[in-house]
């Protein structure tokens, strides 16, 4: 049997191939660009719109890329195999719906209808599915979201300390690997959207400091107060929208992904490696 994966050279994928091969699987992978040759990984260049479904039975297909897109490609491919589905969505679906910003509340309304899409042509077909929902994640520094704070710093030497009273829960990109890995054991996941995130709730402040403090280089910390990042908030509109929330808690309830899949992910501990620097340097 073959397990198609969507996403494997990202950075959740990063993790996850390699723990598919040790089972056994036969992986077929799909990239926008080419990727060096991998025992055991058939890759093939192409986008989630026009990729065509390996010939013969598949046990599995598996999405970390964006979920808007997947979920049309889907309902276009042959599932006669009844495949089992397992494909990540974003915490956005939730702490975005009620958004300041226009542009947020349609993302998060485009995910919840994507994810409701998946779920549908799955049960039509008899397919077994589960959607993680990850809030933000970390771990190759290859996210959009933590390592470009990271690379910034080390670059001028300069930290922003921002201030924010709201919880934030990062999840490292190989816990939410080893969570598709057990969707693909635990039949309890499936017909559920789980929200994943990190093993530990901690303020926005502290999320930075702690950022700051796994560098390997000095960086000078300058506190940025409140007061002024709300003036921010209403000078900068690209950052409106991430300026807006500082103050409000964007976490996940990790009880069901416990409950369902056994897996619990590791607290908010960054070394170099998270932001892509050797921890040597």
């Amino acid at each position: 049997m073959t397990v198609v994966v969507f996403g494997g050279s990202g950075q959740i994928g990063r993790f996850l191939l390699p723990r598919l091969l040790a089972r056994g699987e036969q992986v077929i992978a799909f990239s926008r660009d080419d990727q060096p040759p991998a025992e055991g990984i058939r890759w093939l260049r192409g986008h989630v719109a026009d990729a065509p479904l390996p010939d013969g039975p598949v046990s599995a297909i598996i999405s970390m890329g964006p979920l808007v897109g997947f979920d049309d490609w889907l309902g276009r491919v042959d599932l006669r195999s009844r495949p089992r589905v397992i494909a990540t969505s974003s915490m956005s679906a939730q702490t975005k719906l009620d958004s300041e910003l226009r542009s947020e509340r349609e993302l998060a309304q485009s995910l919840r209808d994507s994810e409701a899409r998946l779920a549908r042509i799955c049960e039509r077909n008899g397919c077994a599915w589960t959607v993680l929902r990850p809030t933000m994640i970390y771990g190759i520094g290859m996210d959009k979201s933590l390592t470009p704070i990271a690379r910034r710093a080390m670059r001028t030497r300069v930290f922003p300390l921002l201030a924010g009273k709201g919880l934030r829960q990062p999840v490292h990109a190989e816990d939410i690997a080893q969570a598709i890995i057990a969707a693909l054991d635990h039949r309890e996941a499936s017909g559920y959207v789980l929200p994943i995130g990190g093993g530990e709730r901690l303020s926005v402040h502290d999320m930075f400091v702690r950022i700051r403090s796994s560098l390997p280089g000095w960086t000078l910390p300058i506190p940025i107060p409140l007061r002024a990042l709300r003036v921010l908030r209403y000078m900068v509109h690209s950052v409106r929208g991430a300026l807006s929330r500082f103050q409000v808690d964007l976490v996940a309830d990790n009880s069901e992904l416990e409950r369902r899949l056994g897996v619990r992910p590791r607290p908010f501990q960054p070394d170099p490696t998270c932001w892509g620097y050797d921890k040597k340097s």
